[in-house]
C-alpha cells in the first residue's frame, strides 16, 4: 500500500500551504513595516505584538483541533506552549548577550528578525532529524526522557546562573578568526576598514554580527532541549514544526516585553525545570505502564506556566535586576 504526502508530512499539502502563507505574512510584516518604521518596541507594542502573534498561533490550532481532532489538536497546543515556554530561558541568555556586546536597542531588532529567520531553516533539519533517528530508533526515547530530566534538574539548581560570554567557545573562535571592529557600525554585519596587519581595505564584522552568530549557536542550544520534549510527545512532524515556528516568530516581540519584565518572572525556570522533569517521566511512563493522556498534559502545561507567572507578578521581591543593552 503507497503513502500518501500528508502520511509522511503529518498533514495534507494544502494544511501545510496554510502554515507556509501565516508564516510568510508575518515575516513580511515584520521585515517590511515593523523593522524599518518601528526599531525600538515599546512595552506596550511589544504586548500588542506578542498577543496577536498568540492569538494567530491559537487560531491555527483550533483549525489542527477542527480538522484532525482533539488528539492532535492538543498535542499542538500542548507542544506550542512548551515551546513557547522554553523560549522565554532563551530571552534571557539574548539579554546577556546582547549587554556583552553593547548592542543598542535600536539595532537589537535586526539580529533578533534575522536569528528567528535562521533559526526556523535549523529547526527544519532538527525535527527531520528527530523524527527520522527516533523512528528508526525507537529507545533513543529513552535517552531523550533521561536528558530532559537532567536538563530540568540542573536547570532548577542553576536558575541564577549566567553565561560568562569571555570565555564562550563561539566568540573566542569568532574573535580569533575574523576582523572585528571595535565598535557597532550602525545596523551593519560588515564594514570594509583599513585592516591592521596589512594596511590595505578588508572586510571586517562588527560586534552586531558576533552577536547575532552567538544568538544562532545559543539558539542550537536550546533546539537540544525543546525539539526533544516535543518529539518526545509525538514524532508527527507537522505538530513539531509547526508548533516550533510559532513559537520563536514572536520571540522578537517577545524579548522586548520580558527583557522590561524580567525581575517579575522569578518562579518562570521553576516551572520550565518542572515541564522537562515531567516531560522526561511522561516517556518512561508511557513506554513502561501506558499512555498518558494528551489533554492532560496540555493541562499541566498550560497550570505551570501559568502558577509560575501569577507567582512571579504576585511576589516578584528578590527577582533579578532588569538587564541593560
Amino acid at each position: 500500500m503507497g503513502f500518501s504526502a500528508g502520511d509522511i508530512l503529518g498533514a495534507p499539502l494544502w494544511f501545510w500551504a496554510v502554515f507556509a502563507a501565516v508564516i510568510l505574512a508575518i515575516l513580511a510584516f515584520d521585515l517590511g513595516y515593523l523593522s524599518r518604521r518601528v526599531r525600538v518596541l515599546s512595552l506596550g507594542q511589544s504586548l500588542v505584538l506578542t498577543t496577536s502573534y498568540a492569538l494567530l498561533a491559537v487560531v491555527f490550532g483550533a483549525g489542527v483541533w477542527a480538522w484532525f481532532g482533539a488528539e492532535k489538536g492538543s498535542l499542538f497546543f500542548t507542544a506550542y506552549v512548551l515551546e513557547q515556554s522554553l523560549s522565554i530561558d532563551n530571552v534571557f541568555v539574548m539579554s546577556v548577550i546582547f549587554g556583552f556586546f553593547a548592542v543598542p536597542r535600536e539595532h537589537q531588532h535586526r539580529v533578533l528578525f534575522w536569528g528567528i529567520v535562521v533559526a526556523m531553516a535549523l529547526r527544519a533539519i532538527f525535527v527531520g532529524l528527530g523524527a527520522a533517528m527516533v523512528a528508526q530508533f525507537d529507545w533513543l526515547l529513552y535517552l531523550f526522557g533521561v536528558f530532559l530530566i537532567v536538563t530540568g534538574v540542573r536547570m532548577l539548581f542553576n536558575a541564577d546562573a549566567e553565561p560568562d560570554l569571555s570565555r564562550n567557545a563561539a566568540v573566542q573562535w569568532l574573535t580569533h578568526r575574523l576582523r572585528v571592529t571595535a565598535k557597532i557600525e550602525g545596523e551593519h554585519f560588515f564594514v570594509r576598514r583599513t585592516a591592521r596587519d596589512t594596511g590595505l581595505p578588508a572586510l571586517h564584522a562588527t560586534p552586531l554580527f558576533l552577536a547575532f552568530m552567538v544568538i544562532n549557536v545559543a539558539d542550537i542550544v536550546f533546539a537540544v532541549d525543546s525539539v526533544p520534549a516535543v518529539l518526545s510527545m509525538t514524532l508527527d512532524p507537522f505538530i513539531v514544526y509547526t508548533s516550533n515556528i510559532f513559537a520563536i516568530l514572536g520571540l522578537r516581540a517577545l524579548y522586548f516585553v520580558i527583557d522590561a519584565l524580567i525581575a517579575r518572572f522569578r518562579y518562570l525556570k521553576a516551572a520550565l525545570s518542572f515541564l522537562l522533569i515531567f516531560i522526561g517521566v511522561v516517556i518512561f511512563y508511557e513506554r513502561l505502564i501506558g499512555e498518558f493522556d494528551n489533554v492532560l498534559t496540555m493541562i499541566i502545561t498550560f497550570a505551570a506556566i501559568l502558577v509560575a507567572i501569577l507567582a512571579s507578578v504576585l511576589n516578584p521581591a528578590g527577582g533579578r535586576p532588569a538587564r541593560k543593552g
